[in-house]
């Protein structure tokens, strides 16, 4: 005969234990097959260098990069490209990620942003010490130098990882197309701009920023995929979409299209249960 907790673990069960396995399950394996990728990467593209291939992008855009130069402009890249360091990055991941669990009332956002920048941060420390690229010459970067090996570009690949991630789920709580076409230029431009900081400074080769992109964006996109399949299996046990852009995950939502449509305070009360399973 089973107890009153043995039957409320049961009741539970597939309403929090299953979703959340299932989301770091899929974070785990996804994240193993992103650093196994960027082993791959990193080795089939010293093949490719070592044939002159990918890497003909590389001296024509750093003398490029060398003649828009001037001493204000590189004063002002530098301080941005500082923002995707190893301080400014945490520090800006990190405020991001307390406003998103502010906003969202829950601490996925913190278990998404976080774990997938423990990967990137992995995979980006793997595939220097396998390769071992050297950074371009000192002659040809702006101070302060870098010595660290230079494939891929931890800068990119982390920022890549964390402002998508961070895009993606600021949008789920965000009605007006508008604001999220807003946010989502942002976004894409602030990537954007810190892999050519890197090439513009000297610090790094084109085709470093252009893996760090390539990487960011296929570990972003398995991290979606384990959020989306968290709601799918959350949805079996509470009513109303999985969160999307046409359903966003919006706070206010549910309990006030279900106060408009019953005008109660029961109807209220589901609308709101159903909106906190929508939360990112």
């Amino acid at each position: 005969m089973t107890t009153g907790a043995e039957n409320w673990l049961t009741k539970h069960w597939g309403k929090w234990v299953v979703p959340y396995a299932a989301l770091w399950i899929t974070m785990l394996i996804g994240g193993i097959l992103v650093i196994f990728l960027a082993l791959f990467v990193a080795e089939l593209y010293d093949n490719v260098v070592d044939e002159a291939g990918l890497a003909n992008l590389d001296k024509p855009t750093l003398a490029f990069m060398e003649q828009i130069r001037s001493p204000g402009l590189d004063a002002f890249v530098t301080g941005f490209t500082n923002i995707g360091g190893g301080i400014g990055m945490p520090i800006l991941a990190s405020i991001l990620t307390a406003l998103l669990i502010y906003t969202s009332r829950t601490w996925r956002p913190l278990i998404l942003i976080g774990g997938a920048a423990a990967v990137s941060i992995t995979a980006t420390s793997l595939g220097k010490k396998l390769i071992g690229r050297t950074r371009p010459d000192h002659a040809d970067a702006v101070p302060p130098y870098e010595n660290s090996p230079s494939f891929p570009s931890g800068h990119t690949l982390n920022t890549t990882v964390v402002i998508a991630l961070v895009v993606y789920l600021a949008c789920l709580q965000i009605k007006r197309t508008l604001a999220r076409v807003v946010i989502i230029t942002a976004g894409v431009l602030f990537i954007a701009a810190m892999g050519m900081s890197r090439v513009f400074l000297g610090h790094h080769w084109m085709t470093d920023v252009m893996v760090g992109w390539a990487l960011g964006l296929a570990w972003v996109g398995i991290v979606i995929l384990a959020h989306h399949l968290f709601h799918v299996l959350r949805h079996r046990e509470h009513a109303g979409p999985a969160p999307t852009f046409e359903h966003p995950a919006h706070l206010g939502a549910g309990a006030s299209g279900a106060t408009a449509a019953d005008g109660g305070g029961t109807a209220a009360g589901k609308g709101a249960g159903a909106n906190g399973a929508d939360r990112p």
